[in-house]
């Protein structure tokens, strides 16, 4: 049997280039599986939410850029800290733009991920982003859930990750989120041409 290949648009919440949460992401890259692709979008220049600055016929490019990532995917992974027990304000931009664009996270199958150097991980910022994705219609993958704690530990002075438990449940997280993908977009497991 062939199974088609899922595309996962996914972006990390932190702007800081050695932080954990971008090395998690580019361990994201390195350890999907064969069945998976993965489409990192930068959030870098994404400007802060303004009403004023949307336009439904020329929206701006790191806006548009983002949007089309998303809606072209087949799933979504966030990677995202904890600031001050709640949400990045860069997580929570991109996703108050993704949310003023139609369609883009209805019904997008979601998972979700971060490290903190202290021993909670994110919980507290993933609570808050299923609370997020509630109000926009995304179904966010319940199992496994990844906190990646004490993060000093299992990443080297670059920002990569080099605990291989952690690394495990990167490959854990994505193949479940495939599969997850494939139902919730195509109903069962069928088998397709790639």
């Amino acid at each position: 049997m062939v199974v088609r290949k899922i595309s996962i648009a996914a972006f990390a919440g932190s702007l800081r280039k050695k932080s954990f949460n971008r090395g998690l992401l580019r361990a994201v890259v390195a350890l999907a599986p064969p069945d998976v692709e993965i489409r990192v979008v930068d959030i870098d220049d994404l400007p802060l939410f303004n009403a004023d600055l949307e336009s439904e016929t020329n929206p701006l490019p790191p806006v548009k850029r983002l949007c089309d990532a998303i809606k072209g995917a087949d799933a979504l992974l966030i990677v995202t800290p904890e600031y001050n027990y709640s949400i990045p304000a860069v997580t929570k931009n991109a996703l108050d733009w993704a949310s003023r664009t139609d369609g883009v996270l209805d019904d997008k199958p979601t998972a979700l991920m971060g490290a903190s150097p202290g021993r909670f991980g994110t919980v507290r910022s993933q609570l808050h982003l299923r609370q997020a994705a509630i109000e926009n219609n995304m179904h966010v993958l319940n199992d496994p859930e990844l906190y990646v704690t004490q993060a000093r530990t299992k990443f080297d002075e670059n920002g990569d990750l080099t605990d291989d438990e952690t690394k495990k449940r990167v490959v854990e997280l994505l193949e479940a989120l495939a599969a997850f993908a494939r139902r919730l977009n195509q109903g069962p497991e069928q088998s397709v041409r790639p």
